[in-house]
């Protein structure tokens, strides 16, 4: 019952969202507009003297319902099973979204050229009132806008995600999937119905029929391009997602945690993670490794060729999740990365298993350039869509999965630190897979970890992951004016200036530079920052930074001290700059 509900409250949410506006004009149009009573013109009387009768005519009042029941049944079967099938039939994973957008253009086409539209539902006429084309029952249509239908990934869709790429589809997940759709659907079929509604109230239109079929082919024909070039993703990020916190509220709670699996379904090949504990001290027995799958693309490989674990049986593995925006993952990458220049003659392979917390950290070219900044050259696969992460069950950046020579996991550690037991289990694991090999003598990198609870959490400026918030205004994406509080409390941040805040970041709006003053407890202080302009950094003692900021997103040190101690900052950010969050170490 707990997932019926969080499914259906995360669909209505997701039907309110930015990222549903770019199918309203089709589903007010196609939905609504075409279900609407129409009536005819006066005509000239034929050669039987008849006139055209003046009363309204009949209209498939269904419409609206079947339109979204197609789109409900397509999203269903496009999430669950799609990208199963797609790799038993060893298809590109985005033709099910070619052949969604091929489908709007014949129908936009269709309703524009009548003849066209002849010609579509030609091959169907052997079917009792089953027309393909729009002036049909429209469930076709609603099979179509399912297929490229994309709402905003949210926890609950993150969850029906997760478990169709990892093959669990149980009828738990069958019933989390289907709640959420009938959730979205449920404001869309609204507005179908207000359309249909606006149409027969308007008297102007009721007699327009023809014009609305022409503009209701525009609107899918613009929907089809729109898709193609992205257009939907890109007026999401323009536009502020007033319904991140209600998502939030939804799913930061145990209860929902455990009713989504978030962090990993449990499935046959990764249920015996469990035996390992984390951060243990000697090596235990924890299953075969699950294998590496979803990955987008491989850097670091020879012509960009996928790895499969069963062909590194023989050598010890080391996997390691990461993103390169991450403090922690910066703290740890020194280790990983000498480990891999020691051992690796010796028999250890080290995978980095990229896992990006941001839409930025998606792109290859952003997470080569880290790479090669953090002096990273063994194989790193790019897990967009958190397919390996899932398989593993985990939860954390960075997390170490230590996997022996005949392929089973042998250690777990999650978060930074625990290094020197690492590689002492390293040490071991390359012994057993060849007694006679030499080893080196052990690595030393300075073990950088942060007493637990000594310096300031991650602090984002987004307004899908602000936290340490301290200013008077209230903190919502879109455009807003700031003030410092007059009395601004120990690990928080405050703006001052015109800001605009999206998603993910914020930016300063005016003329001029706008302010931050972040007071925190830290060594070391780091700002993920993107565009283009200066930022300048003022401590309390009135020394002054300045930094150019060029280019995507990356993470800039903009303080240091030799050990953790409370400090206050005020940075002044020009308009062409983005500003993700700080990180503290």
């Amino acid at each position: 019952m707990d997932l019926i509900i969080i499914g259906l409250l995360g669909g209505l949410i997701t039907g309110i969202s930015p990222c549903i506006l770019p199918v309203l004009p089709v589903i007010f149009l196609t939905g609504g507009a075409q279900s609407a009573r129409f009536e005819p013109q006066n005509a000239d009387t034929d050669g039987a003297g008849r006139a055209a009768a003046s009363r309204t005519l009949p209209a498939r009042r269904s419409r609206p319902y079947l339109v979204i029941a197609g789109l409900v049944t397509s999203f269903t079967l496009v999430t669950l099973v799609g990208s199963l099938l797609l790799g038993l039939l060893h298809l590109p994973q985005d033709v099910i979204r070619w052949v969604g957008i091929a489908v709007l253009v014949l129908i936009g086409v269709g309703l524009m050229v009548p003849r066209f539209e002849q010609l579509l539902e030609k091959p169907f006429q052997w079917i009792p009132r089953k027309e393909v084309a729009n002036s049909g029952s429209g469930f076709g249509v609603g099979l179509a806008l399912g297929a490229v239908f994309v709402p905003c990934a949210g926890p609950v869709l993150a969850a029906i995600i997760v478990a169709g790429a990892t093959g669990r589809i149980g009828l738990d997940t069958v019933l989390l999937t289907a709640s959420f759709a009938i959730g979205v659907a449920v404001p869309l079929l609204v507005f179908a119905l207000a359309g249909r509604g606006v149409i027969e109230r308007i008297r102007a239109f009721r007699t327009r029929e023809r014009g609305l079929r022409i503009a209701a082919g525009v609107a899918m024909l613009a929907l089809a391009v729109g898709l193609v070039f992205n257009v939907p993703q890109q007026l999401q990020r323009l536009l502020p997602d007033y319904t991140a916190q209600l998502q939030r509220d939804l799913t930061d709670n145990d209860q929902a945690a455990q009713a989504l699996g978030l962090g990993g379904l449990v499935t046959d090949e990764n249920r015996d993670l469990d035996k390992c504990t984390n951060g243990a001290d000697e090596l235990q027995s924890c299953g075969t490794a699950p294998a590496i799958r979803g990955i987008d693309s491989w850097l670091n490989t020879p012509g960009g060729e996928a790895i499969d674990l069963e062909s590194l049986r023989g050598k010890v593995v080391l996997i390691d999740f990461w993103a390169y925006s991450c403090i922690n993952c910066q703290r740890s990458i020194p280790h990983v990365v000498a480990w891999d220049e020691a051992y690796r003659d010796a028999g250890l392979e080290v995978i980095g298993i990229h896992s990006p917390e941001y839409a930025f950290e998606k792109d290859a070219s952003n997470v080569a350039a880290g790479a090669k900044d953090f002096g990273i050259d063994y194989p790193v696969a790019l897990d967009n869509n958190l397919s390996t992460w899932t398989a593993y069950r985990n939860r954390y950046w960075p997390a170490h999965y230590l996997i022996d020579a005949s392929g089973t996991v042998r250690h777990i550690s999650f978060g930074e630190g625990n290094y020197a037991a690492t590689e002492k289990m390293i040490r071991e694991l390359l012994d057993d897979a060849d007694p006679g090999v030499t080893l080196p003598a052990a690595t030393d990198v300075a073990d950088d970890t942060p007493d637990a609870g000594s310096t300031t959490r991650e602090t984002f400026l987004g307004s899908s992951k602000d936290v340490n918030y301290a200013g008077p205004e209230p903190y919502r994406a879109g455009e807003g004016t700031f003030a410092y509080p007059a009395d601004q409390p120990a690990d928080t941040f405050a703006l001052e200036g015109a800001w605009n805040v999206q998603t993910q970041f914020a930016t300063p709006t005016g003329a001029g530079a706008a302010g931050i003053r972040l007071d925190y407890h830290a060594a070391q202080v780091r700002m993920v920052l993107a565009g283009e302009g200066n930022v300048r950094v003022r401590a309390a003692d009135g020394t002054e930074t300045a930094i150019a900021v060029s280019g995507t997103p990356r993470s800039y040190e903009i303080a240091r001290s030799d050990a953790v101690q409370a400090g206050t900052l005020t940075v002044e950010v020009d308009p062409g700059v983005e500003v993700y969050s700080f990180t503290f170490g």
